[in-house]
């Protein structure tokens, strides 16, 4: 089965950048994203810090974003390279392959000792492009920002109903007209870019033809369709045979992850399939050995994330001290780049 997935969602990726933006040398006066996510992670310390946006190319041709008619200041509307410490921001880095390339840019126009570079998920191990990780997530890892175009989908189970398409309402769930013209005709939510190991669905098996019809319009690529041989919705609803279906499929099938829309499912399929499951709901990733119904995991994941916001803090003063001695050597260093900082700024 290989290793459990490290999930972020893009309320874990508010969560690190408040946390840490307060920790950002204060020198800084510009933030640069990376295309394409990295600027999402970019917007996100530039409002927080209320300082100018650039994307890479636009900051390299000396531009930056504009900034609206609120919260304005007079940097707003300077030209990029009047900027004296410049932020260069992607959302994670596993190789360094992106900062590389960024650098080798930046270096080429003549603006690399300006620049500190930022990723807000690294690897575990130290990678020379960065100056500051914000957060060290273990691979295999997933984003909730990435994940409709990332390798693990060939190892991955989908449920669909709330994750490729809306859910029926209640008016159209009635097993007759209205359901048939749902299937026909159901509003796409999150379509995948790359094809799907397996979808395994709780949609009776007597409804394949106008299921497989929608994904094919809809361009969805897929291995293998899984439905529930039930005579009735109603029978369906008797037997409460939506998790252990899948949780069955998911228990014996080469997945990784299984994605589902409701929460109480994910913890159903985890618990009865031994594996993790991503819960569209709640973007949390349930895992196997909680064995917690939905309401205890809702309030434990509350506190866990009022200790996750104390403890990472802590951490990520280390990880900062860590990649400033890494970055300039020793002390004396120190106070040589905090000088050239403010001569810089004062210049």
């Amino acid at each position: 089965m290989g290793e459990f997935v490290h999930y972020r969602s893009m309320d874990d990726l508010n969560r690190t950048i408040q946390g840490y933006v307060g920790l950002l040398p204060r020198e800084v006066d510009l933030v640069v994203g990376i295309p394409r996510s990295g600027l999402l992670a970019a917007n996100l310390i530039s409002l927080a810090l209320n300082l100018p946006l650039a994307d890479l190319d636009g900051y390299l041709e000396g531009r930056i974003l504009s900034s609206g008619k609120t919260r304005r200041k007079e940097s707003f509307d300077w030209p990029a390279h009047a900027f004296k410490c410049v932020l260069i921001v992607d959302d994670s880095t596993r190789t360094g392959a992106a900062m590389r390339e960024a650098r080798s840019k930046i270096a080429a126009a003549g603006l690399l000792d300006r620049c500190l570079f930022v990723t807000v998920y690294g690897p575990e191990k130290d990678v020379v492009e960065l100056d500051i990780v914000m957060e060290r997530v273990p691979e295999p890892r997933v984003f909730q920002w990435n994940i409709m175009n990332h390798v693990i989908l060939e190892r991955c189970c989908f449920d669909i109903d709330g994750v490729l398409c809306l859910d029926p309402t209640a008016d159209e769930n009635d097993d007759g007209s209205k359901y048939a013209a749902f299937l026909s005709s159901a509003r796409p939510l999150f379509l995948p870019g790359r094809r799907v190991a397996h979808l395994v669905t709780s949609r009776l098996e007597r409804y394949r033809p106008e299921t497989e019809a929608w994904l094919a319009a809809n361009e969805i690529s897929y291995g293998k369709l899984w439905m529930l041989n039930a005579p009735t919705a109603e029978e369906r609803r008797r037997l409460n045979a939506h998790g252990a279906f899948k949780a069955e499929v998911y228990r014996h099938v080469d997945a990784q992850l299984f994605v589902e829309s409701e929460d109480r499912q994910a913890v159903e399929i985890a618990r009865l399939s031994g594996k993790p499951v991503l819960s569209i709901e709640t973007q949390s990733l349930v895992l196997p050995e909680t064995h917690l119904n939905h309401s205890e995991r809702m309030r434990r994941r509350a506190i866990r994330l009022r200790e996750q916001s104390s403890s990472e803090r802590r951490g990520w003063r280390r990880s900062l001290k860590r990649a400033i001695r890494r970055l300039l050597g020793d002390n004396i260093a120190n106070k040589l780049r905090r000088t050239r900082w403010r001569a810089k700024v004062s210049s």
